[in-house]
């Protein structure tokens, strides 16, 4: 799935002043977007592993690429060939 978050997100005036860059947290929505789009909608869930490499600016465009099923999916957050994230969700 792919995704660019806009210059005017809610979450983006603080994070940071002068230099903006997307919360992980809305990386992290999205990812959970794209799970929620190949399945059902998810409950609680456990992420036992993320790691975010790089930041995303507002307006780039981002990939999220999944692999494996319910209920345990590894994710990464791509921007072209960059690294910007991955972890794994389990769904419980």
């Amino acid at each position: 799935m792919q995704f660019s978050i806009p210059l005017d997100h809610a979450s983006l005036p603080g994070h940071f002043p002068g230099r903006p860059i997307v919360p992980g947290v809305v990386l992290l929505e999205r990812v959970l977007e794209a799970i929620e789009l190949a399945n059902a909608p998810l409950g609680a869930l456990r992420m036992p592993q993320v790691k975010f490499m790089q930041p995303l600016l507002p307006g780039e465009l981002a990939e999220v690429v999944l692999e494996g099923e319910a209920p345990r999916w590894r994710f990464r957050v791509l921007r072209d060939a960059a690294l910007l994230a991955s972890g794994e969700i389990i769904a419980t």
